[in-house]
């Protein structure tokens, strides 16, 4: 019985600060100021301008890439860029086409995922690739080059982009 007292009493008390808080204007310390900024200082990329900056840095280095239709891509906030190249020069071309990326359209060296890998950040976009192998049997054996781009979330495509289209007749 008297816990219950004590908890009754407790309970009172906060109530009254509360109240008491209230009334002389002590809210304005917990007002919401709104949204959270952006992680990022950067301005947001639509999907387009990110495949357009890095397939036109690659094409200036040799690399030709080709955009997987919208209507292949079910993850919101998801682009593939693919395309063939030789096995002695995709390495190098790749890398030089990063790099022009971060030159010619200031995208930025993105997180560390080994020797082995390439990724650039820019906006809400991530770009990644993985260095196509070089022991292939010849040179001129043609190898796949994939780049990624996926956003931190936000949309990127609008509803109609992100819908399959109904194949015409």
């Amino acid at each position: 019985m008297r816990r219950r007292q004590v908890t009754t009493h407790i309970v009172a008390l906060a109530m009254a600060v509360t109240a008491t808080a209230a009334a002389t204007g002590c809210t304005r310390l917990i007002d919401d100021k709104g949204p959270l900024p952006s992680r990022s200082a950067e301005p947001r990329l639509s999907a387009d301008t990110a495949v357009r900056e890095l397939t036109s840095a690659l094409a200036a280095e040799g690399v030709t890439l080709d955009r997987a239709p919208q209507d292949q891509i079910v993850i919101e906030c998801t682009e593939r860029l693919t395309g063939r190249g030789e096995s002695a020069k995709a390495g190098a071309a790749l890398k030089a086409g990063f790099a022009r990326a971060r030159s010619d359209h200031g995208w930025k060296n993105g997180r560390d995922m080994g020797s082995a890998s390439l990724t650039l950040r820019k906006g809400n976009w991530t770009a990644a690739a993985t260095l196509p192998p070089t022991t292939a049997v010849s040179p001129t054996t043609p190898v796949t080059i994939a780049v990624n781009l996926v956003c931190d979330g936000a949309r990127s495509k609008s509803r109609a982009d992100a819908s399959p289209t109904s194949p015409a007749s």
